[in-house]
């Protein structure tokens, strides 16, 4: 598996995380590999084989580009043979702005967008093995898009409140942050993102909770639940079992136990 990750341009730092370029190699076996929820939205194209996701029991076939929602529980995708991935890591809150769409709950959302247009040119790229070329043609989208929206000034200030937070700041501090009230804020929020500051905020430190037992999983847990402001050990636990479907301890033994197989898994679409 090959991962890079590529900055965003100064003009693109309020509204995108990161781009990033993703292969997998699973032969011609169809294999699934788990994604966890995060912070983050994704806007994913995909090349190859293509990518499927089980749905009311059947496999639904997945267009490219697709957006990866904020999930609360995860997701398998399938896919075999060679599978690649350029992918734009986004705040929840300016996803929807960025590409004019109506927000919403969807999780994985596939949409109907001038955005696919790209799709050809970048197959091209990517079959080339030319990928700074590939994600140079994506950053220039955004640029244009961006160009085109205003400024949420608010949002951008309450963002970086909670991710400097780890998500742990009450909706009230929140505002503050942002210079805004709280109904202001809320209302602004659910509708850029489709979710509340709470939801969001949630989501936030799970993930960090999720990070640190991957790079750290012998991690003291009522240590870890203290720093992120959880009520105690079992709030911690009950939340990371919400949004992952198992327990921080039996998390942390699978990644002791198998860390490379879980990593093939994990940074395929989870990356910090």
């Amino acid at each position: 598996m090959q991962h890079q990750e590529f900055e965003p341009p100064e003009e693109l730092r309020d509204t995108i995380k990161c781009f990033w370029y993703n292969r997998r190699d699973s032969g011609e076996q169809e294999s699934g590999f788990e994604v966890l929820p995060d912070g983050y939205a994704e806007i994913i194209f995909h090349f190859g084989s293509g990518c499927s996701i089980a749905k009311h029991g059947e496999l639904q076939t997945l267009q490219s580009p697709f957006i990866i929602g904020l999930l609360n529980q995860p997701v398998i995708f399938h896919t075999k043979s060679r599978f690649e991935i350029i992918a734009i890591r986004c705040f929840p809150w300016t996803v929807f702005d960025l590409l004019g769409l109506p927000s919403g709950k969807d999780g994985v959302r596939l949409f109907e967008h001038p955005i696919a247009q790209l799709q050809s040119t970048l197959n091209k790229w990517v079959k080339a093995g030319k990928i700074e070329e590939a994600v140079a043609h994506v950053k220039q989208f955004f640029l244009d898009a961006r160009s085109r929206i205003p400024t949420d000034s608010m949002l951008f200030k309450a963002g970086i409140a909670m991710r400097a937070a780890n998500g742990t700041l009450p909706v009230s501090q929140v505002a503050a942050a942002a210079h805004a009230t709280v109904r202001t804020l809320e209302r602004n929020f659910k509708q850029s993102s489709g979710y509340t500051v709470k939801d969001v905020s949630a989501l936030i430190r799970f993930e960090q909770v999720r990070n640190q037992l991957w790079h750290y999983p012998a991690t003291n847990l009522a240590g870890l639940a203290h720093e992120l402001g959880y009520t105690d050990q079992s709030h911690l636990s009950r939340e990371f079992k919400r949004y992952s479907g198992t327990t921080p301890a039996a998390f942390a033994r699978k990644t002791k136990q198998a860390k490379q197989a879980v990593s093939n898994d994990f940074v395929a679409f989870v990356q910090a």
